[in-house]
């Protein structure tokens, strides 16, 4: 039910007036003190410290709204904005985390296990306050501020009526209903803002945004590193050459999935935009190219908050630590009933825009990459789902997922995504200077723009060749343990069908790869890499051990301990599912990428989307095809790809609930431990491919230019 701005409004003055006079009161302890009630004093003192920091917090946050409403943002100097920006985010800023109440293990040392993980939840949301009150979000202010006043008043009456604090279960129940209450409000948000135009606060501060004065950056209430103002102030001082180029490369490739894919552009009307702050100048030209072919651009917010997530107009995270650490706070209160409510919620919101969903094109996702290396502390006090809750996470997702796809067809939609540097690589550059920065951004931009008919035409040569093989053998050489046998889907006529796709420049810049959906049975043994980045996480010495196409066992060498390295893996690949089929088997040709990786000396900061095409990668979940595996795709030689499938993608078929794990993580064995990948054909002749690091097959060895120069 929608609620007034006026009533929104009264609700918020009322609550904002108690917040502060929360952060001066606490939990008045004194009269506890006074009243002969010693122990309850003692107890009581940890949470004291809790609220009026907590309180300050929101009281902050409502002076800043203040302060917008004011024009401040016009007003005052990018000194101060910055200022003001950095002192919202100041509690969780890592030289201030071991004492933050956000950290789960401060959290439990001062307020005990129960209370300790509860409320650092709670920190959670009250920081998310930052953002909402720089882009209006009222109501998502509002119902915070009112749930803080509730656990603060449920402490509050506990101690001054019973002398004793309140029993834990109470405060869970008060979060689990603020959860459970606000889902349709938190829900609706995200479906609009995914399909509905006009309704994303960061598109609204993008189309308003003057480029020349850097003080917009704040307008999106996210936190403002030096990374976003550097590469802000670096695009403006690029000629519009390189931003076109930036931008039409990214929205034709958008385009061309489509044409590819044989999907109809003209059906769709808006297109989803992810993209990072700092990133405008790129962003209006590519707004300005969708429109010219008939898309308008929608973008849900990047947020933290129970309902929302990763979204578009991100920044510099302020510590990554925060975010791992409370990744699995639902575990606190998730049931079968906040299950069941999320899943109705969403089909509401979906149903109340479900003619706008049908236009839905899917995403544009700008990435960024470079930024300092980040190794996780596991926690015992971070909240933590259960094995039960495990398996029964598994199946909502997926079940989220088949909701989506009655409103937004797989079939009918496509997507891009492309990747730029930002300033913080300069660290790892062998020269920090902007001008060492800026030759690596061309280099970038160059990577991006390849011809893609040279390596179509290449890539043409070796699928010829694989497309003869009943499998491929992959093994590694300088220390990697790779020794795999990949089995091959098998042609019925090879004058019309091939088993790999030609990819080039579309989907997924930049061009360099081709791939197929492997057979399970038949595919067998060990895939391991020395390091490789995956979503943001460094793995070190990643073995994975593959039966039948399927997961049997994980390693890593990240932590002191093998337990802790297993919740790793599961965690962040398995995405908590206790195995994983092969999804996916390619080979990246782009050797120009490998190199200047390696002359700049960032191998290791390079994005999956890049570094999946600089070697052999292979790719644990759903295939590429994922819920679309029945729609015909064509290699530009008019030849049908046919290997869409594997064993448990065909379920969907008989038995939809196996069929999909929502997830595909690609793993890229670099060349420089490449030892040999060969094609083998039934009779047992083989065809190398790569041998010792370099293209073998002939019509193929142009790709070792890259490695000369």
């Amino acid at each position: 039910m929608e609620v007034s701005l006026e009533l929104l409004e009264e609700r918020y003055e009322l609550a904002a007036e108690r917040v502060a006079q929360i952060a001066v009161e606490g939990l008045e302890l004194e009269a506890l003190k006074a009243g002969n009630a010693e122990a309850a004093f003692d107890e009581a003192k940890g949470f004291d410290e809790y609220f009026r920091r907590m309180a300050a917090q929101l009281a902050l946050v409502n002076e800043n709204k203040k302060f917008l409403a004011e024009g401040g943002l016009q007003k005052a100097s990018l000194e101060e904005l910055g200022k003001r920006n950095h002192a919202l985010y100041a509690d969780v800023l890592p030289e201030n985390y071991d004492k933050s109440f956000g950290n789960p293990a401060y959290a439990v040392m001062i307020l005990g296990e129960e209370f300790g993980k509860l409320l650092s939840f709670l920190h959670v949301e009250i920081m998310a306050c930052a953002r909402f009150c720089y882009v209006g979000g009222l109501e998502d202010l509002v119902i915070r501020e009112e749930v803080f006043l509730e656990v603060y008043g449920a402490f509050a009456e506990s101690l001054r009526e019973e002398k004793k604090l309140p029993a834990p279960s109470g405060i869970q129940q008060i979060l689990y209903w603020f959860v459970s209450d606000y889902s349709d409000f938190g829900k609706q948000s995200v479906i609009d803002q995914m399909v509905v135009p006009g309704a994303s606060a960061t598109l609204r501060v993008l189309a308003s945004a003057d480029l020349s004065d850097l003080r917009y950056l704040y307008a999106y209430g996210q936190y403002v590193s030096e990374n976003e103002l550097q590469i802000a102030t670096f695009l403006l001082k690029q000629p519009e050459e390189t931003i076109s180029k930036m931008a039409d490369t990214y929205t034709e490739g958008y385009r061309i999935g489509f044409e590819v894919a044989g999907k109809d552009l003209s059906k769709k009307t808006t297109a989803e935009l992810i993209f990072p702050i700092g990133f405008e100048r790129m962003m209006k030209r590519a707004v300005e190219n969708l429109k010219k072919i008939g898309l308008d651009a929608v973008a849900r917010d990047q947020s933290w908050g129970y309902w929302y997530g990763n979204g578009s107009g991100f920044s510099t995270s302020p510590n990554r630590q925060y975010e791992f650490d409370h990744r699995e706070d639902h575990a606190l209160f998730v049931d079968k009933a906040l299950r069941q409510r999320g899943l109705e919620v969403m089909r509401t919101a979906f149903e109340a825009r479900k003619d706008l969903a049908r236009g839905y094109a899917g995403p544009a996702v700008v990435e960024t990459f470079g930024e300092k290396d980040f190794d996780p502390v596991f926690k015992p006090e971070a909240a933590r789902l259960t094995e039960e809750q495990n398996a029964e996470q598994v199946e909502y997702r997926m079940k989220m997922r088949q909701i989506q796809m009655e409103y937004i067809s797989e079939e009918e939609r496509s997507f891009t995504i492309i990747a730029f540097p930002l300033p913080e690589i300069r660290e790892a550059l062998p020269d920090p200077s902007e001008e060492t920065y800026g030759k690596f951004f061309e280099e970038i931009i160059r990577i991006n723009t390849l011809d893609y008919k040279t390596y179509q035409n290449i890539q043409a040569t070796m699928i010829a060749a694989l497309d003869q093989a009943d499998y491929c053998e992959v093994k590694g050489m300088n220390g990697n343990k790779t020794d795999l046998r990949v089995n091959l889907y098998k042609l019925t006529d090879p004058s019309k069908q091939s088993i790999f796709e030609n990819c080039v420049a579309d989907v997924n810049i930049p061009v360099g790869e081709v791939f197929t959906s492997p057979v399970l049975q038949g595919t067998n043994g060990i895939l391991n890499v020395s390091r490789v980045f995956l979503n943001g996480l460094e793995y070190r010495d990643l073995v994975i051990r593959f039966e039948e196409g399927m997961i049997a066992e994980y390693s890593c060498s990240n932590f002191k301990t093998e337990q802790e390295n297993l919740d790793f893996i599961r965690d962040n690949i398995l995405f908590k599912q206790k195995t994983l089929p092969i999804g996916e088997f390619a080979i990246g040709t782009n050797t120009t990428a490998y190199t200047v990786a390696r002359k700049y000396g960032v191998q290791s900061k390079l994005p999956i989307l890049i570094a999946e095409k600089t070697g052999p990668h292979f790719a644990v979940g759903d295939t590429c095809y994922s819920h679309a595996e029945d729609v015909k795709v064509y290699n530009p030689d008019g030849k049908e790809i046919v290997a869409r499938d594997n064993e448990k993608s065909i379920l969907r078929k008989t038995d939809p609930s196996k069929a999909y794990f929502n997830c595909h993580t690609d793993v890229t064995i670099p060349y420089d431990e490449l030892g040999e990948l060969t094609a083998v054909k039934a009779n047992g002749e083989r065809i190398p491919i790569i041998r010792e690091g370099k293209f073998v097959l002939p019509g193929t060895e142009e790709l070792n230019q890259a490695f000369l120069n």
